[in-house]
């Protein structure tokens, strides 16, 4: 009933129009409403097709279109309307909808009492609170020498193909949270039945809410893709839920925001990409963490295609900078069959050493300083040159390396059982106690 009386209410009785004055490249402009529109408002034209305010100028509003260009003429009517919002529901738990909050399962689907913006703020920073409890995340590798706690917001960067839905879709039916809420962005429109069923499965998506946007879309739904799964995991949030945002992937996000911004007249400067780019990526990470007194959290974890693991490229390079932490999956592990394939040399958690005890970050170190000495000497040992026993260290490193790489693709029931199981590989005790924070 709520939801009847509120689509009632935004029913403007006024219609505002204008007429196009220009078409190209993608960007319709529309004279007669330029003192009445604002950037990010919608156009509505007559051939069906939807747009979005991007520029301001003497001539009108110019809009960027979310489809096809075929019928549109200059002189045609366009209607402005208000800025889209969209209002989350309880009730959206296991389904699957688009960056306007409308089903994408064929199934009815009801709007929450009160519509949110796609763009709001991150909480107040003085009044968030700290990082929490250590959560179990069902994989061996993130309980223990990757920690991912309550509130954390970490990077997955990988390149295509080395198995990051697939660890993405692990971690969501795994990890310890109330409600996981799923962004594809960009994402092939074929996987995206494939990742509900296969990979997440009926499990999984009891408690998730997916928000898709497919790779054939218009660069502003691809864009507002992000910020709507954003906005319904901020929904939960302010619910007292522990959400768990999942982001797949930033570099899309980055690469829509790159079309609309050259669009609208920005230049590009970082390598291709618009100078606002790093505040659009870094506004997005802000909301995620922890929420304020009496609210829950988010716990995010944003995936990044990196082409050659190259970690320097531009949209790597700003989102490791703002994170809680960066995973890097590796093509050479994946292609000799370890699952995840995490290097954890180079992947690192700011959340140790507070999320570990005492004995359980010298087992850490122990394994690392392990991983570290035979990736040293790796093309020496493989070739034959090492001569065992003239560096003791090594020596043991060489002969634990396949006991802790086994370990690294284990899955588990505890954190306990994930140190029990990493303190076999090194061949010590179990350490006893566990941190928390």
């Amino acid at each position: 009933m709520q939801s009847i009386v509120r689509r009632i209410a935004a029913i403007d009785p006024v219609q505002r129009l204008g007429r196009i004055v220009s078409i190209g490249a993608g960007v319709v402009t529309v004279g007669g409403i330029g003192t009445r529109a604002a950037i990010g408002d919608r156009l509505q034209f007559a051939t069906g097709v939807a747009g979005e305010v991007v520029r301001l100028g003497p001539e009108g509003a110019s809009a960027l279109i979310e489809g096809s260009l075929d019928g549109l003429a200059i002189g045609a009517l366009a209607e402005l309307g208000a800025r889209a919002q969209i209002a989350p529901h309880d009730g959206w738990l296991g389904r699957v909808v688009d960056c306007f909050g409308n089903p994408l399962d064929g199934r009815p689907l009801n709007a929450g009492a009160v519509p949110r913006a796609f763009r709001a703020p991150p909480p107040q920073a003085a009044e968030r609170g700290r990082l929490g409890a250590r959560i179990r995340t069902g994989l061996a590798a993130f309980d223990t020498l990757l920690p991912i706690v309550r509130g954390q917001r970490i990077g997955l960067f990988a390149g295509s193909g080395v198995g990051k839905s697939t660890l993405l879709g692990n971690l969501s039916r795994g990890m310890e949270c109330d409600v996981a809420v799923i962004a594809l962005i960009g994402e092939r429109g074929r996987e995206l039945r494939e990742f509900v069923e296969e990979v997440l499965g009926p499990e999984g998506m009891a408690r998730a809410v997916i928000v898709a946007a497919t790779s054939d879309q218009s660069p502003l739904l691809r864009r507002r893709c992000a910020w709507a799964a954003m906005t319904v995991a901020e929904h939960f949030r302010d619910a007292g839920k522990h959400v768990l945002f999942m982001a797949d992937s930033i570099t899309r996000f980055a690469e829509a925001h790159r079309e609309i911004a050259l669009a609208a007249g920005e230049a590009p400067s970082y390598r291709g990409f618009p100078a606002s780019t790093a505040h659009l990526i870094m506004s997005l990470a802000e909301r995620a963490g922890p929420g304020v007194e009496g609210s829950g959290d988010i716990t995010g974890i944003f995936s990044v295609l990196v082409a050659g693991s190259d970690m320097d490229e531009p949209v790597a390079d700003i989102l490791r900078g703002v994170l809680d932490g960066h995973v890097v999956l590796d093509r050479a592990i994946a292609e000799r069959g370890r699952f995840p394939a995490v290097d954890v040399l180079r992947s690192v958690s700011r959340s140790l050493p507070a999320a570990a005890s005492a004995a359980e970050n010298a087992l850490l170190m122990r394994a690392r300083a392990m991983l570290g000495a035979y990736a040293e000497s790796e093309l020496m040992i493989r070739a034959g040159l090492y001569a065992p026993g003239s560096d003791p260290q090594l020596d043991e490193a060489v002969r634990l390396n396949p006991a802790i790489d086994r370990f690294v693709g284990l899955s588990s029931a505890s954190v306990s059982d994930s140190f029990a199981c990493l303190a076999t590989a090194l061949g010590v005790a179990p350490p006893t106690g566990h941190g928390g924070t």
